[in-house]
């Protein structure tokens, strides 16, 4: 059964769940089937659909992956507090409110009942070329997921640090060398409802038509 969102609703509405996951509440497997199913759909290159989905429930391979996730984003805290302070009082304040909840969720990660790695066949080694053609692939799919969780009561959030360690990852989950992470989805049901547009920069800030 799904919440009764239009689809701008849907849209808009559709955030990154950290403090909010529900820890406490099993998730179940065949609802997480039904949003990979949805994901299925998105289009990919050629539609060659080379993507894998790597779902994680087992407590002790949460806990390890949640490991590998906060030794990672303990680097990336002490980089962000830098950035944060050159960005000015009033976005200042925001990316405050953003780093508690990141923290909070770095902090938990392998608490969280469902992890998702949307993966992509792939070269074991990358080029340095530009690859938004390979990734292009995946993350639509990935942005399903999170829309037909969202849809479905479930709160997610898009991370990528775990990737710093992601031969580690792959070696403790077993995923060959051509397959590669594109994102980690941690997975949950989530509290209140409560959900809303996020504060944007103006469109005709960012908006160019005909050119820069």
């Amino acid at each position: 059964m799904t919440l009764p969102l239009t689809p701008d609703e849907l849209l808009t509405t559709t955030r990154s769940v950290r403090k909010r996951l529900d820890l406490s509440r099993p998730v179940p497997l065949e609802l997480v089937r039904e949003c990979i199913e949805i994901a299925l759909q998105a289009p990919s290159g050629g539609n060659q659909q080379g993507w894998h989905w790597v779902v994680v429930t087992d407590p002790e391979l949460r806990r390890q992956v949640g490991d590998y996730y906060l030794r990672s984003y303990t680097r990336y805290r002490e980089a962000r507090a830098a950035r944060n302070a050159a960005l000015g009082p009033d976005k200042e304040a925001v990316m405050a409110r953003v780093a508690s909840s990141s923290d909070h969720l770095a902090e938990h990660m392998g608490d969280v009942p469902v992890l998702v790695l949307a993966c992509l066949a792939a070269r074991p080694e990358l080029s340095g070329e530009n690859q938004a053609p390979l990734w292009g692939s995946l993350l639509p799919a990935a942005w399903s997921y999170q829309l037909a969780a969202r849809a479905r009561g479930l709160g997610s959030a898009w991370t990528t640090l775990h990737m710093a360690y992601e031969k580690e990852v792959a070696e403790l989950l077993g995923i060959p060398p051509e397959v590669r992470q594109g994102v980690l989805l941690p997975t949950a049901y989530y509290t209140g409802e409560t959900f809303k547009p996020a504060p944007r920069d103006p469109l005709d800030q960012v908006l160019h038509v005909n050119g820069w």
